[in-house]
């Protein structure tokens, strides 16, 4: 196993989610979390 694959494994067991397969094609909708200061806000 190389280093890329050691460290996804490593954060997936620390988080303790499952990952669902994804390919080529799908879509995926990806949420950030924004702080500002005092302010927090969800980005999409």
């Amino acid at each position: 196993m190389n280093l890329i694959q050691t460290l996804e494994q490593e954060e997936i067991a620390r988080l303790n989610k499952v990952i669902p397969p994804f390919a080529p094609g799908d879509t995926v909708i990806v949420s950030v979390n924004v702080v500002e200061g005092t302010r927090k806000r969800v980005q999409a």
